[in-house]
């Protein structure tokens, strides 16, 4: 790798005393790496003492959106909403703030990304160096004078995601994690749902969110939030001088593109940033959002499922991404958690075994509507004492030909299909929804689904590199009064219960791994496993839909839609990359055959009534 181009280096530490807010502010705190003679930078908010030789736990965050952009400026109208005893001038995008934390007895570290904000460097975000990184500022916190030893870790998305990683590197130090809406399998999570490419997304975060804060790019403090409108100016310069534009390109690895070109799990680019989820020890408050249907739900759950932690616990929330963590009640949840582990003050007993229930879960009943938090208050909660909850029953509902959902397996009939167009998009959509009938009892669906087609391509044109079939698979909730409940997504747009997708070339599964299950297709996604898929050939494939949660009233319906592209729920979260979904590979007319040894079906998570 060519060398990383910096300006000199130099001391950038400032410190001030304020008295109004109760702590002491180091801006720009050098924290030396091992691996490294280039710094990460932090911030570090201590409480005020009279006592110079005190000592508190560490609340450290780590990430991309820059340390010193206050969450006024990055996103007004989030921060305006936040509740206020969480808003503040040192506030900043999902991190915690560092007010309310000193209040509290904490310290807050705040650091710069490597090649981000102040901290100079390789821009690779969520990668094996990165992360190697973020090792060394957890161990250096760990043993600051004003540091008890004991180190949390406490954000929102990217600030969660990248947690996974470094727990599983077991830094001396760390006694507790909360994940809060993050991500754990970069691959699968995040960039290539079923192996499809998630560009959409990944494009607005890189572009808006990412590069515009890289260390060393001109002209950072006239940038504004947002960056295509006016906004409010909130970035600094970095301090030590800009780039060239050649040495910025240098100096980082590009994600549209990196994710773009690699397909695979066995990339070197992917298999650069795998780690074990089995390596975490650390006691870990995983909290998953039922409405993260399309970046952060499946890897606080499985996160939670695989982590090694004798004290692991998941908690389901709803609501908009941004807010729930600032909630006053979410906020108490996550102080006694870290007390507990940080202070030694449980007063809950989540460090004592069995006192505290591993999951609990927030129950989806009724049409409250979507992006409003009060009405979301009258869902109720529940306790359960494992994930997936015990007493599940995976129900089979079959796919009939004439477009209906139901539990009656198919009797004798004669082969036949139905068929729709390839390469829909969320503008363009081509699905066929299957409903059931109405339902004769209020019945919980809570868990993980997984979906069984018989699928075939009629190509619009001979493919010069073969075929292949995109699968898109969304479950929806009609209520009884006919409407299609919606619920509140990641930007509190309207969501539907879930969605999974599934590339049909990448459709082998790994039985013999211990991850795989009945209700959880295991796939390795690697270029080893592709398979073909040829024109007229029928191909039974099983895809995962993500976990999702729903009490069905009586008279109420399900929806299994299965398109051929993005529909109504994806957002920003769109796979329509023409490199990855080029016409000559997947145009044409998609199929699903019902006949003999044909079965389509859906297993659903039913929970009995205790």
């Amino acid at each position: 790798m060519a060398e990383i181009k910096t300006p000199p280096i130099r001391n950038l530490e400032e410190s001030f005393r304020d008295e109004e807010n109760g702590l002491v502010f180091l801006k720009n705190v050098s924290i030396p790496l091992k691996g490294s003679h280039l710094p990460i930078r932090a911030n570090v908010y201590i409480p005020l003492s009279s006592d110079p030789k005190a000592k508190y736990p560490v609340l450290i965050t780590y990430g991309p959106y820059g340390k010193d952009i206050p969450y006024e400026t990055f996103h007004k109208g989030s921060f305006s909403e936040v509740n206020p005893e969480h808003r503040s001038k040192y506030s900043a995008w999902e991190t915690p703030d560092p007010v309310y934390w000193c209040r509290e007895g904490y310290v807050i570290v705040r650091a710069d990304e490597r090649g981000l904000g102040q901290s100079p460097g390789l821009l690779d975000t969520m990668s094996q160096g990165t992360s190697e990184c973020f090792f060394d500022v957890v161990e250096w916190s760990a043993e600051q004078s004003w540091s008890t030893g004991k180190v949390g870790l406490l954000g929102v998305s990217y600030y969660a995601g990248s947690q996974w990683r470094v727990a599983a590197r077991r830094p001396k130090g760390l006694a507790a994690i909360i994940p809060w809406e993050g991500m754990s399998d970069y691959y699968r999570d995040r960039c290539r749902h079923g192996g499809i490419l998630s560009n959409k997304f990944i494009g607005f975060w890189w572009n808006r969110q990412v590069l515009v804060n890289q260390y060393g790019r001109a002209g950072r403090s006239k940038l504004t939030f947002p960056p295509d409108g006016p906004g409010a100016r909130g970035q600094e310069d970095t301090l030590e001088g800009d780039l060239s534009d050649e040495d910025l390109v240098a100096n980082r690895r590009d994600q549209t593109k990196d994710n773009e070109a690699n397909r695979f799990r066995d990339d070197d680019y992917y298999s650069s940033k795998e780690y074990r989820l089995e390596d975490i020890e650390v006691p870990v408050l995983s909290v998953a959002n039922w409405g993260g249907i399309l970046l952060h739900l499946r890897g606080n759950v499985l996160g939670y499922t695989y982590a090694g932690s004798k004290f692991k616990y998941l908690r389901f929330i709803t609501g908009r991404h941004d807010l729930p963590f600032y909630y006053h009640e979410e906020v108490e949840l996550q102080k006694s958690f870290l007390n507990a582990f940080l202070k030694g003050q449980d007063t809950v007993g989540w460090s004592v075994p069995g006192k505290v229930a591993p999951v609990t879960v927030t129950l989806r009943k009724g049409n409250v509507g979507y992006n409003d938090a009060e009405k979301e208050k009258v869902y109720q909660k529940r306790e359960e004492s494992a994930w997936p909850i015990p007493r599940t029953v995976l129900t089979l509902f079959y796919l009939a030909p004439d477009e209906t959902l139901t539990t009656s397996p198919p009797g004798p009939q004669q082969s036949t299909r139905v068929s729709y167009k390839a390469l829909g998009s969320l503008e363009n959509p081509q699905a066929i929804q299957f409903i059931s009938a109405p339902f004769q009892e209020e019945t919980e669906i809570t868990g993980h689904i997984v979906a069984h087609l018989n699928v075939s391509v009629t190509p619009e044109a001979a493919a010069a590199n073969g075929l292949d079939i995109d699968l898109f698979l969304t479950l929806r909730y009609i209520h009884p009064s006919g409407e299609e409940v919606f619920y509140t997504g990641t930007a509190g747009d309207p969501v539907p219960l879930c969605k999974g997708w599934l590339r049909v070339s990448n459709r082998k599964v790994h039985d013999e791994d211990a991850k795989h299950k009945p209700w959880l297709p295991h796939r390795e996604y690697l270029s080893t496993d592709v398979l073909p898929v040829e024109a007229g050939e029928v191909y039974g494939v099983d895809i995962e839909l993500w976990p999702t949660n729903v009490v069905v009233d009586r008279g109420g319906q399900i929806v299994v839609e299965v398109s051929s592209g993005d529909t109504q729920g994806s957002g920003i979260f769109q796979h329509n990359s023409e490199i990855d979904r080029p016409a000559s590979k997947f145009a044409g007319q998609n199929h699903i055959h019902f006949g003999a040894g044909l079965e389509n079906y859906i297993i659903l998570p039913v929970i009995p009534s205790k």
